[in-house]
């Protein structure tokens, strides 16, 4: 099933905030100013729609929502001396009053006529991402306005990740194999590495972990998310269909439910990434230990040559190597500082797209070496890439420093 950006918006733009669109001591007007982009959008009719603001910081307890209306029109309208001034009037909301000055705003049209604002803190991932993802270029002043009915390619992991973060359901299943995963695994979702197998043995396309790893370890995880959201698609609607608590109708019941899917979503692709990789070290013949303790009871994912090189003081650091593994990293990346004391340079791997430069002249400042899956590295500037390793490269330090 293709998943274009078109699928979900018709036409987005971005720019800067200022101190009078958000600052009640400036203004309070309420107003997005510098919007004329939108015209060919929205036209010249005063038209009021359901919006949600969302801001998305790096560090996930400082994320807002909220639901409110908002207002295109011509301030100019009753003056037929001037040209038409259109902008757009926001009901206040803990958006905004979270944002500041300089901050990326984006404000988008999704295909069921709604509008979604996102405030993005200046300099943050999750700016980088959604520049990238709907291909705007920031402006202090005024809104770039893209359109996006032309845009049929499929946004790929990358662009799916991103569409997520903004509460967006990614609809991927696949059908032909539910009856199948019923037969073998009832109607319990089995242990991650059970289903991480299946999704392996599964996957229809030709891959080799040996000379292409960075594109197998994608291809697998892609297909067990497909394969994950069609046997979970499955056991939600039989839920659904049974109802919450006695009456049926159990909010705190429900509640529970839908925080337990939301958690075992990210569980269960954490332990994906960790399972798929771990067979492709297997598959080039590399020795590691896995999810050990090293100093202060500390877990790093992989630890190579392994825990008994690590503990042995005689074991020269210089061929230790360790790699932490985060599906989004964020803020979240400092977690593998601390994971193990003896090897100066840590390793991580995300699948994380687009990381702000602040972050990533962070980590480089910390020792920490960001390791990126090749399909996933071109959401990343050129002078970032010089910075970043492959998975392939990863591979390779490991080799050798286990062959000496």
């Amino acid at each position: 099933m293709s998943n274009p950006l078109s699928k979900y918006f018709v036409a987005a733009g971005a720019k800067r905030l200022r101190q009078v669109e958000i600052n009640p001591k400036k203004s309070n007007q309420h107003e997005f100013n510098g919007v004329r982009g939108f015209r060919e959008i929205f036209g010249t009719e005063k038209a009021t729609f359901q919006t949600k603001f969302l801001y998305l910081a790096d560090e996930e307890d400082e994320q807002l929502v909220e639901d409110v209306n908002m207002t295109w029109y011509d301030s100019r309208k009753d003056d037929e001396t001037r040209s038409p001034e259109f902008r757009f009037y926001y009901t206040a909301n803990s958006v905004i009053k979270k944002a500041q000055e300089s901050d990326l705003v984006i404000i988008s049209q999704s295909t069921d006529d709604t509008l979604l604002v996102v405030v993005c803190p200046n300099g943050s991932t999750h700016e980088s991402q959604l520049l990238w993802l709907f291909g705007l270029e920031e402006s202090e002043k005024r809104f770039v306005v893209k359109e996006y009915k032309d845009q049929k390619g499929d946004l790929g992991f990358a662009g799916k990740l991103i569409i997520s973060s903004l509460g967006l359901e990614v609809e991927e299943d696949e059908p032909d194999y539910l009856e199948e995963m019923l037969k073998l695994f009832g109607s319990i979702l089995p242990t991650t590495a059970i289903f991480s197998e299946y999704a392996r043995r599964t996957y229809r396309e030709k891959v080799s972990p040996l000379e292409a790893p960075d594109e197998t370890l994608m291809a697998w995880l892609e297909w067990e998310e497909i394969l994950f959201k069609t046997f979970e698609r499955y056991l939600v609607a039989q839920k659904l269909g049974e109802g919450f608590g006695k009456d049926g109708l159990d909010v705190d019941d429900f509640i529970k439910f839908s925080l337990s899917v939301q958690n075992r979503r990210k569980s269960r692709a954490g332990y994906a990434f960790e399972n798929h990789l771990a067979v492709i070290f297997d598959e080039h013949g590399l020795k590691y230990s896995r999810g050990v303790k090293t100093d202060r009871n500390n877990k790093p994912d992989f630890l190579f040559p392994g825990i008994e090189e690590y503990l042995n003081a005689g074991f020269s650091s210089e061929l230790l190597t360790m790699l932490g593994l985060k599906t989004t990293a964020k803020d979240r990346w400092r977690q593998v500082l601390p994971e193990a004391d003896r090897i100066d340079k840590k390793h991580l791997i995300t699948l994380e797209p687009a990381i702000s430069k602040n972050q990533t002249e962070e980590m480089r400042i910390k020792h920490v070496q960001l390791v990126i899956p090749k399909p996933i590295l071109f959401t990343y500037s050129e002078a970032q890439q010089e910075e970043i390793i492959v998975l392939e490269e990863f591979l390779e330090i490991v080799s050798g420093r286990q062959v000496l």
